[in-house]
């Protein structure tokens, strides 16, 4: 019996459009990079439904002929590649010649082109499984592809495709990339009858940097401009000590093609490493014009990695170029880490049994202990057993202890985990109680987080913040929640529109409520009064869940009592 088949040719082209066009995203980029390979000056993109019914890409580039038009559409045609060697140079961000006819063999397309070496331009017209219709038409010099009803004879695809909200949240990024690598082509971007951005041509990166981030980001970037023989890093980075509480914003590109690569992320961490405050991360708009025989970009189906020929000498490029602006930039310091070996006259720094009061964090959670105790009553959440704490070790973990052996808690975990379940019963009763700043606190978002403020309102308001637009891009803070100080609260609420992503409004809501607690949990590296850990550890407990904090993290390391006298070979009672 025959068990090999060739595959129909209908099925077959679903297929290998399925590689290249997952989404409406996908889309937008293959047409988005064939218009910069075409040398446009301007590209205009419009969506309807996150562009699952509509989108449509136009450009003033060069334009094609009608016989390039027709020819287009054949797999694995390009105007990019000539020879096998050309594989070893691409300069430009396309060159498989698989986007329209894997876009046409899913979609309903029509595209608009001329080049003006003929009377007339071109419409082709084209449908899955069905002979292309080609015909006259006006049109100045360039090309507009419009593609409708994505995904129509592919159903399994359409039904996974995500809400319009968030396809368009991720076509807006990446058009905000595509414009940071082209400062000098304008770019406009509607959905529906709404336009989310209009730049014009920039007359410098800096200029089109300040257009998608604002003018505040003079404040907190600082230039980078080094070369080391024909490599060259230009962008912008953090100024030392500023930072952001995630990675969203670490863009880089090479010979301005944009890129996710561990040893370019690697070298960023290196030369930020002891230049920013504790659990910041640097912002990075990076720049790398680099051999093209020495880069490697047909690795990833989506071109998104890449290789480099020397990635040690790529490393060091790019630690020496931060650490050269970063000095620049005022003499920055490495901040000094505190030897944990340090001793006091109550003994090793590393391990204490008591500390001196500090101030409680406002909202920290944390109720005050009765005068009474150092053992602590039975705790109902952990099978009724009396705990008692020791003290602290590396003033991270606490040291505690039953008649089962030993508990290593981490602090922070746990004190996290106390105020998620608090804020949970908080939240489910109302929303959090907050404050009000004194003065406005007036900032500016790009397009992509713009959106996320609209379309989770009213989880921002119950989570504690009202913002209120002001035009254009420029946001107010009037109020946020009261476990907070005022000079965090802006950047908390910038942590907060990641946490607002994909998933249903449950799964945002802990996401939210988990990175409050976050913030306003007792930190790593903190000392603590024994008062303060004995409550910890004593509400911690009373808990029906206190295994992991509510990023899924370790609370606590047990050592049994059998395992400490097996090591001390003692006989078990």
């Amino acid at each position: 019996m025959k068990t090999v088949i060739l595959l129909p040719p209908d099925v077959s082209r679903k297929i290998a459009a399925g590689e290249v066009i997952e989404r409406p995203f996908s889309v937008v980029k293959e047409l988005v990079e064939n218009s910069l390979d075409a040398g446009a000056d301007s590209i205009s993109i419009e969506l309807e439904r996150g562009g699952k019914s509509l989108i449509r890409v136009s450009d003033d580039g060069c334009g094609l002929s009608r016989e390039d038009a027709v020819l287009s559409f054949e797999r694995h045609s390009t105007s990019k590649l000539r020879t096998e060697d050309d594989l070893e140079r691409i300069a430009t961000l396309g060159f498989r010649g698989e986007a329209l006819p894997s876009i046409a063999a899913v979609s309903v397309l029509t595209m608009k082109t001329a080049d003006g070496s003929e009377a007339a331009g071109t419409i082709v017209v084209r449908r899955p499984d069905a002979a292309p219709e080609i015909r006259d038409a006006a049109h100045p010099r360039g090309t507009s592809v419009e593609v409708r009803d994505l995904f129509f004879n592919l159903p399994a695809r359409r039904k996974f495709l995500r809400s319009e909200a968030s396809e368009l949240n991720q076509i807006v990024r990446f058009v905000r990339t595509a414009a940071l690598a082209h400062p000098e082509v304008g770019f406009v971007l509607s959905h529906g009858r709404r336009e989310i951005l209009r730049w014009p041509p920039a007359g410098s990166p800096r200029d089109r940097l300040f257009q998608a981030l604002g003018g505040d980001a003079a404040d907190r970037l600082i230039e980078v401009d080094f070369t080391e023989g024909e490599s060259r890093l230009t962008g912008f980075v953090s100024r030392p000590p500023l930072g952001r509480g995630d990675r969203s914003e670490q863009h880089f590109f090479v010979n301005r093609r944009p890129v996710k690569d561990r040893l370019l992320t690697a070298a960023l961490n290196q030369a930020f490493r002891g230049l920013l405050e504790k659990n910041l991360h640097p912002e990075a708009f990076l720049f790398l014009s680099h051999p093209l025989h020495e880069v490697d970009v047909n690795v990833h189906p989506a071109k998104a990695e890449i290789r480099f020929l020397d990635s040690q000498t790529v490393f060091r490029l790019v630690v020496r170029a931060i650490e050269s602006a970063a000095a620049a930039a005022g003499g920055v310091k490495r901040l000094e880490i505190p030897s944990s070996g340090a001793e006091t006259e109550s003994g090793p720094a590393s391990f204490r049994q008591t500390r001196p009061p500090i101030a409680s964090s406002r909202g920290a959670g944390v109720r005050e202990p009765d005068s009474s105790g150092a053992l602590f009553p039975e705790a109902p959440g952990d099978s009724p057993r009396r705990r008692r704490v020791l003290g602290q070790f590396l003033e991270t973990y606490i040291i505690a202890a039953d008649e089962e052996g030993l508990q290593i808690i981490d602090q922070h975990n746990a004190h996290e985990r106390i105020l998620f379940e608090r804020f949970k019963e908080i939240r489910a009763s109302g929303s959090l109680p907050r404050r009000q700043a004194l003065i406005p606190i007036l900032f500016d978002l790009p397009p992509d987080r713009a959106l996320r403020v609209e379309e989770n309102a009213a989880l921002i308001e119950e989570t504690g913040f009202r913002v209120e637009p002001m035009g254009g891009r420029t946001f107010s803070l009037r109020e946020f929640p009261d476990v907070m100080a005022v000079e965090e609260a802006l950047r908390v609420f910038q942590s907060l529109l990641e946490e607002l992503g994909e998933g249903s409004a449950d799964e945002k809501q802990d996401r939210v409520l988990a990175l409050l607690a976050c913030r306003a949990a007792i930190k790593a590296g903190q000392p603590l009064t024994m008062e303060k850990m004995e409550v910890l550890v004593e509400e911690l407990f009373r808990l029906p869940q206190h295994a992991l904090c509510p990023h899924r993290r370790p609370l606590l390391v047990r050592i049994d009592r059998s395992e400490i006298e097996k090591g001390m070979k003692r006989p078990s009672n």
